[in-house]
Protein backbone atom coordinates (compact mmCIF):
# COMPACT_ATOMS: atom_id res chain seq x y z
CA UNK A 1 0.00 0.00 0.00
CA UNK A 2 1.24 3.48 -0.95
CA UNK A 3 -0.12 6.45 0.99
CA UNK A 4 0.08 10.21 0.53
CA UNK A 5 -0.35 12.32 3.64
CA UNK A 6 -0.29 16.08 3.36
CA UNK A 7 -1.20 19.32 5.05
CA UNK A 8 0.52 22.62 5.84
CA UNK A 9 3.91 22.57 7.61
CA UNK A 10 3.26 21.78 11.26
CA UNK A 11 -0.01 19.92 10.60
CA UNK A 12 1.29 16.71 12.16
CA UNK A 13 2.11 14.73 9.03
CA UNK A 14 5.34 13.40 10.52
CA UNK A 15 3.67 12.27 13.74
CA UNK A 16 0.90 10.39 11.95
CA UNK A 17 3.35 8.92 9.43
CA UNK A 18 5.47 7.49 12.24
CA UNK A 19 2.40 5.85 13.76
CA UNK A 20 1.50 4.30 10.40
CA UNK A 21 5.05 3.04 9.90
CA UNK A 22 4.93 1.16 13.19
CA UNK A 23 1.42 -0.20 12.74
CA UNK A 24 1.50 -1.25 9.08
CA UNK A 25 5.23 -1.86 8.52
CA UNK A 26 5.53 0.88 5.94
CA UNK A 27 8.39 3.24 5.11
CA UNK A 28 8.00 6.96 5.68
CA UNK A 29 9.33 9.09 2.86
CA UNK A 30 9.47 12.61 4.25
CA UNK A 31 10.59 15.19 1.74
CA UNK A 32 11.52 17.45 4.64
CA UNK A 33 13.79 14.75 6.10
CA UNK A 34 15.37 14.08 2.71
CA UNK A 35 16.10 17.77 2.26
CA UNK A 36 17.48 18.16 5.78
CA UNK A 37 19.73 15.17 5.19
CA UNK A 38 21.28 16.94 2.22
CA UNK A 39 21.72 20.06 4.36
CA UNK A 40 23.28 18.10 7.22
CA UNK A 41 25.74 16.42 4.88
CA UNK A 42 26.67 19.85 3.52
CA UNK A 43 26.43 18.71 -0.06
CA UNK A 44 26.32 21.26 -2.86
CA UNK A 45 22.63 20.54 -3.19
CA UNK A 46 22.22 20.86 0.57
CA UNK A 47 23.70 24.37 0.58
CA UNK A 48 21.27 25.39 -2.14
CA UNK A 49 18.33 23.83 -0.30
CA UNK A 50 19.28 25.55 2.96
CA UNK A 51 19.22 28.95 1.32
CA UNK A 52 15.81 28.31 -0.22
CA UNK A 53 14.20 26.96 2.96
CA UNK A 54 15.60 29.67 5.24
CA UNK A 55 14.05 32.30 2.99
CA UNK A 56 10.65 30.64 3.50
CA UNK A 57 10.34 29.31 -0.05
CA UNK A 58 9.88 25.78 -1.38
CA UNK A 59 12.58 23.90 -3.28
CA UNK A 60 12.01 23.17 -6.95
CA UNK A 61 9.89 20.26 -8.14
CA UNK A 62 12.90 18.80 -9.93
CA UNK A 63 15.04 18.64 -6.79
CA UNK A 64 12.31 16.93 -4.78
CA UNK A 65 11.30 14.66 -7.67
CA UNK A 66 14.83 13.35 -8.12
CA UNK A 67 15.07 12.50 -4.42
CA UNK A 68 11.67 10.74 -4.48
CA UNK A 69 12.54 8.71 -7.59
CA UNK A 70 15.39 6.94 -5.82
CA UNK A 71 12.97 5.37 -3.37
CA UNK A 72 10.09 4.63 -5.75
CA UNK A 73 12.43 2.65 -8.00
CA UNK A 74 13.84 0.60 -5.10
CA UNK A 75 12.21 -2.85 -4.78
CA UNK A 76 12.72 -2.76 -1.00
CA UNK A 77 10.11 -0.01 -0.71
CA UNK A 78 7.69 -1.19 -3.40
CA UNK A 79 4.06 -0.63 -2.32
CA UNK A 80 5.25 0.24 1.22
CA UNK A 81 5.67 4.00 1.03
CA UNK A 82 4.11 6.89 2.92
CA UNK A 83 4.71 10.13 1.04
CA UNK A 84 4.93 12.71 3.81
CA UNK A 85 4.84 16.28 2.50
CA UNK A 86 4.74 15.32 -1.16
CA UNK A 87 3.07 16.30 -3.45
CA UNK A 88 2.52 19.97 -2.72
CA UNK A 89 1.30 21.10 -6.13
CA UNK A 90 -0.34 19.65 -9.21
CA UNK A 91 2.96 19.22 -11.08
CA UNK A 92 4.34 17.12 -8.22
CA UNK A 93 1.13 15.08 -8.02
CA UNK A 94 1.33 14.21 -11.71
CA UNK A 95 5.05 13.49 -11.42
CA UNK A 96 4.42 11.08 -8.53
CA UNK A 97 1.75 9.26 -10.52
CA UNK A 98 4.18 8.90 -13.43
CA UNK A 99 7.03 7.67 -11.22
CA UNK A 100 4.79 5.07 -9.59
CA UNK A 101 3.30 3.95 -12.92
CA UNK A 102 6.78 3.45 -14.36
CA UNK A 103 7.47 1.11 -11.45
CA UNK A 104 4.12 -0.74 -11.60
CA UNK A 105 2.72 1.00 -8.53
CA UNK A 106 0.00 3.48 -7.63
CA UNK A 107 -1.38 5.58 -4.77
CA UNK A 108 -4.03 3.76 -2.70
CA UNK A 109 -5.20 6.61 -0.44
CA UNK A 110 -4.52 10.31 0.10
CA UNK A 111 -4.89 11.79 3.59
CA UNK A 112 -5.26 15.55 4.06
CA UNK A 113 -4.80 16.98 7.55
CA UNK A 114 -6.79 20.21 7.81
CA UNK A 115 -5.37 22.66 10.39
CA UNK A 116 -5.90 26.40 11.00
CA UNK A 117 -3.07 28.92 10.72
CA UNK A 118 -3.19 29.88 14.42
CA UNK A 119 -2.70 26.24 15.38
CA UNK A 120 0.21 25.96 12.94
CA UNK A 121 1.92 29.00 14.50
CA UNK A 122 1.65 27.48 17.97
CA UNK A 123 2.97 24.09 16.87
CA UNK A 124 5.85 25.59 14.88
CA UNK A 125 7.06 27.60 17.87
CA UNK A 126 6.78 24.56 20.14
CA UNK A 127 8.74 22.47 17.64
CA UNK A 128 11.44 25.13 17.37
CA UNK A 129 11.91 25.01 21.14
CA UNK A 130 12.17 21.22 21.18
CA UNK A 131 14.09 20.53 17.96
CA UNK A 132 15.85 23.90 17.46
CA UNK A 133 15.24 23.82 13.69
CA UNK A 134 16.54 26.90 11.88
CA UNK A 135 13.61 26.89 9.45
CA UNK A 136 11.03 27.26 12.27
CA UNK A 137 9.85 30.81 12.98
CA UNK A 138 6.43 32.47 12.94
CA UNK A 139 7.25 34.59 9.88
CA UNK A 140 8.47 31.62 7.90
CA UNK A 141 5.54 29.50 9.16
CA UNK A 142 3.01 32.03 7.86
CA UNK A 143 4.74 32.29 4.48
CA UNK A 144 4.92 28.50 4.10
CA UNK A 145 1.27 28.16 5.13
CA UNK A 146 0.24 30.75 2.53
CA UNK A 147 2.32 28.99 -0.15
CA UNK A 148 0.67 25.71 0.80
CA UNK A 149 -2.87 27.12 0.62
CA UNK A 150 -2.10 28.75 -2.73
CA UNK A 151 -0.89 25.54 -4.35
CA UNK A 152 -3.00 22.86 -2.69
CA UNK A 153 -6.43 23.32 -4.31
CA UNK A 154 -5.45 21.79 -7.67
CA UNK A 155 -3.93 18.84 -5.79
CA UNK A 156 -7.13 18.34 -3.83
CA UNK A 157 -9.17 18.34 -7.04
CA UNK A 158 -6.66 16.00 -8.71
CA UNK A 159 -7.09 13.33 -6.03
CA UNK A 160 -10.82 13.94 -5.64
CA UNK A 161 -11.29 12.94 -9.26
CA UNK A 162 -9.71 9.57 -8.46
CA UNK A 163 -11.78 9.14 -5.26
CA UNK A 164 -8.58 8.81 -3.24
CA UNK A 165 -8.86 11.87 -0.98
CA UNK A 166 -9.83 11.67 2.70
CA UNK A 167 -9.96 14.97 4.63
CA UNK A 168 -9.22 14.72 8.35
CA UNK A 169 -9.58 17.33 11.08
CA UNK A 170 -5.99 17.89 12.17
CA UNK A 171 -7.15 19.90 15.19
CA UNK A 172 -8.24 16.70 16.96
CA UNK A 173 -6.01 14.86 19.47
CA UNK A 174 -3.26 12.71 17.94
CA UNK A 175 -4.91 9.45 19.01
CA UNK A 176 -8.27 10.38 17.45
CA UNK A 177 -6.61 11.34 14.17
CA UNK A 178 -4.67 8.07 14.20
CA UNK A 179 -7.82 6.02 14.81
CA UNK A 180 -9.64 7.74 11.96
CA UNK A 181 -6.75 7.16 9.56
CA UNK A 182 -6.46 3.51 10.59
CA UNK A 183 -10.16 3.05 9.89
CA UNK A 184 -9.70 4.30 6.33
CA UNK A 185 -6.63 2.14 5.74
CA UNK A 186 -8.11 -1.03 7.22
CA UNK A 187 -11.11 -0.65 4.94
CA UNK A 188 -8.91 -0.25 1.87
CA UNK A 189 -6.65 -3.12 2.91
CA UNK A 190 -9.72 -5.35 2.86
CA UNK A 191 -10.45 -4.38 -0.73
CA UNK A 192 -6.84 -4.86 -1.77
CA UNK A 193 -6.64 -8.30 -0.14
CA UNK A 194 -9.71 -9.53 -2.01
CA UNK A 195 -8.56 -8.11 -5.34
CA UNK A 196 -5.04 -9.53 -5.03
CA UNK A 197 -6.32 -12.93 -3.99
CA UNK A 198 -8.70 -12.96 -6.94
CA UNK A 199 -5.89 -12.01 -9.32
CA UNK A 200 -3.64 -14.67 -7.79
CA UNK A 201 -6.22 -17.30 -8.67
CA UNK A 202 -5.85 -16.29 -12.29
CA UNK A 203 -9.25 -14.63 -12.53
CA UNK A 204 -8.08 -11.19 -13.52
CA UNK A 205 -11.15 -10.23 -15.55
CA UNK A 206 -13.43 -7.83 -13.67
CA UNK A 207 -11.38 -8.44 -10.52
CA UNK A 208 -11.93 -4.91 -9.24
CA UNK A 209 -15.68 -5.21 -9.66
CA UNK A 210 -15.64 -8.59 -7.93
CA UNK A 211 -13.57 -7.21 -5.06
CA UNK A 212 -15.94 -4.29 -4.62
CA UNK A 213 -18.93 -6.64 -4.65
CA UNK A 214 -17.45 -8.87 -1.95
CA UNK A 215 -16.53 -5.87 0.15
CA UNK A 216 -20.07 -4.49 0.01
CA UNK A 217 -21.90 -7.79 0.44
CA UNK A 218 -19.76 -9.53 3.04
CA UNK A 219 -17.99 -6.58 4.74
CA UNK A 220 -14.68 -8.44 4.45
CA UNK A 221 -11.74 -6.71 6.16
Amino acid sequence: MNIVIFGPPGAGKGTQSNLLVNKYKLHQLSTGALLRKEIKNKTELGIEISSIINSGNLVSDKIVGDLIQKYVSNEIFKNRLIFDGYPRNIAQAKNLDNLLSENNQKIDIVLKLSVKLETIKKRILERKTLEKRADDSEIIAVKRYENYEKNILPVINFYKQSNLLKVIDGENPISEISDEISGFIDSIKGWLWIIRQYNYAGKTKNSLIYGSYCRDKYSTK
